[in-house]
This record gives C-alpha cells, sequence and structure tokens, in this order.
C-alpha cells in the first residue's frame, strides 16, 4: 500500500505509551495498534487530531505516501 503509517516511530520518540494515547484519543489499545500497524482502511479526521495534539505532531508525520512501482507514474512516448 502507498500510504506508510509512521505512528510507532512518533510515539517511540516522544516516548508516549500506546495505552496513554489510546486513552487520551478515545480508542480501544486494539484499534490503536491496527493503526500503527496500517492495517486499516481509513482513520477519521477526529481521531487523526486527537493524535497530533497529543504528539505534538503534523499529521504528515504520521502518514507518507510512498507510491509502489505500478503507482508510479509512466511516460507515454506516443
Amino acid at each position: 500500500m502507498p500510504i506508510v503509517v509512521d505512528l510507532a516511530v512518533i510515539m517511540a520518540q516522544r516516548r508516549v505509551r500506546s495505552k496513554d494515547l489510546a486513552a487520551f484519543v478515545g480508542i480501544t489499545q486494539s484499534n490503536l495498534s491496527l493503526l500503527k500497524n496500517g492495517r486499516v482502511r481509513g482513520v477519521r479526521f477526529e481521531t487523526l487530531s486527537k493524535i497530533c495534539q497529543r504528539l505534538n505532531c503534523q499529521p504528515g508525520d504520521i502518514l507518507r505516501f510512498e507510491p509502489d512501482a505500478e503507482d508510479a507514474p509512466t511516460v507515454n512516448d506516443e
């Protein structure tokens, strides 16, 4: 998937435990774990906002786009 979730990295840098972040955001530790591992199809803006508030970061610090080879643009020689 071309969207990479760096939430675990930011949490480690800020020394924030999953238990504490989940409680602050108001989600279960299981759902936070799924998000950290990139196993969710979407995230609510409200949830993302609370995560950024607690970690003092921007959404782009947590999520980034990394295209796969098949997602990369191709040049049309026509």
